[in-house]
């Protein structure tokens, strides 16, 4: 394996626990029972794409949702649900994240959205009191933000570009097989994080094979 000079991660699955059944669930009882047809974690319909890529604004995506209920819903409502798969950070993946930061450019590239963004920094918050998710990394890359999204390879190819990375000697962790695929057309060195595997126990792996 050749050595490692930067690292990339996923976010949801990697670093942040994800529950995709807690939101089908808030959902269906919001009189959304197709929602697990609209969106999982291995299939998003173009109504998630385009919020995950910031072509839509939150209002849009909530008014879009409530068009899908037979029931009468306000934002509170659908916000909460869309949010109720967000779970937790683990100490032991914050705790890593400073280890690898003190040894490797260390970077996020995140399917995400203008919703859970600040939900996800206010549980970092009010765990471990750190304000943002970014003052753990030298960059955060969000799909919403940048405007492209895993798997396509212009995501990947904005991170190494604009920090100069060479692409064999970066690692990058995810746990959806397409973007961990595409990861290796962009010429990452990427690997698939299986439960019930810890992105902790799978970096320690992976950096003592490759830099000792």
């Amino acid at each position: 394996m050749q050595k490692i000079e930067a690292v990339i991660l996923d976010l949801g699955g990697v670093l942040l626990n994800l529950d995709y059944k807690k939101t089908e669930d808030a959902f269906t009882a919001l009189g959304i029972s197709h929602f697990a047809q609209l969106f999982t974690q291995h299939h998003a319909g173009q109504l998630f794409t385009d919020f995950e890529t910031g072509k839509i604004s939150p209002g849009d995506f909530i008014r879009s949702l409530k068009k899908e209920s037979d029931k009468e819903l306000n934002d509170e409502q659908v916000i909460g649900a869309w949010n109720a798969m967000l779970l937790d950070f683990p100490a032991e993946r914050i705790a890593l994240l400073k280890k690898l930061r003190g040894r490797f450019p260390l970077f996020l590239l995140s399917n995400t959205n203008a919703i859970h963004l600040p939900a996800f920094n206010q549980k970092l918050k009010g765990a471990y009191g750190i304000p943002s998710l970014d003052r753990l990394f030298d960059k955060a890359y969000y799909s919403h933000l940048i405007g492209l999204r895993k798997p396509f390879l212009a995501a990947y190819q904005t991170v190494i570009e604009e920090n100069n990375l060479d692409p064999a000697a970066t690692v990058f962790v995810d746990d959806t097989p397409g973007n961990v695929e595409a990861a290796e057309k962009a010429g990452l060195q990427a690997f698939l994080l299986r439960y019930p595997q810890t992105i902790t126990e799978l970096m320690e792996k992976v950096v003592t094979a490759a830099n000792g």
